[in-house]
């Protein structure tokens, strides 16, 4: 009797959890999609280290498929933002935020890309950290339509949620508690973004 109450309170402890963090992985991750400076990577690592240790059989599944929706929209939305910037004459917000964070030098190595491999350069930018922005601003000044930016697209964030979600379980396997996972996913993710800046800062300052 006492193992059947164990059972169920685990099971409504895990419905809870369901409800309020699918829909909260899909809003933060779209709105990382929209504001590039949520670490969307981590956020995936992190719910999939809790699908991990979860009991459902499913889990991991719905984590995939809310990361690489969520993300999938939040593209389609800033690009079709980008667009619509690309349009007016005095451009708009979301392209003017889209350009800051485009440096030159990344920007014409995303345009060398996109000119010699075309829309499958995106699946390769959402899995190097910063190499989205740069690529889908190269996407949006050789005027590519919307269609076929979503069809490079979909596979893109397909990739990228498998990535960190294999992430997260590696860090879930390897500790009992799921809080330790989350630690090290996080802490691999953050790791994993900051290597290639510090690589190219250090490049810099070997030429100079």
């Amino acid at each position: 009797m006492m193992v059947l109450a164990v059972a169920g309170s685990t099971v409504s402890t895990e419905s809870t959890q369901q409800a309020f963090g699918y829909p909260t992985l899909f809003l933060l991750v779209l709105a990382g999609a929209l504001v590039p400076v949520v670490p969307t990577g981590a956020l995936v690592s992190s719910a999939a280290v809790v699908a991990f240790h979860q009991t459902a059989p499913f889990s991991l599944l719905l984590v995939f498929l809310v990361a690489s929706c969520a993300a999938f929209l939040g593209d389609i939305a800033l690009y079709w933002l980008g667009r619509r910037g690309m349009g007016s004459r005095n451009g708009s917000r979301w392209l003017e935020a889209i350009r800051r964070r485009a440096p030159e030098d990344r920007l014409a190595q995303a345009q060398r890309k996109l000119d010699d491999h075309g829309v499958t350069v995106l699946v390769l930018s959402r899995l190097v950290p910063a190499g989205r922005i740069p690529v889908m601003l190269a996407c949006l000044m050789a005027e590519m339509p919307l269609r076929r930016f979503a069809h490079g697209n979909l596979p893109a964030c397909l990739a990228w949620a498998v990535t960190y979600q294999l992430i997260g379980i590696l860090g879930g396997s390897l500790f009992d508690e799921p809080w330790e996972g989350v630690v090290a996913a996080v802490a691999l993710t953050l790791l994993i973004s900051v290597v290639p800046s510090l690589w190219r800062r250090l490049r810099r300052s070997v030429t100079h």
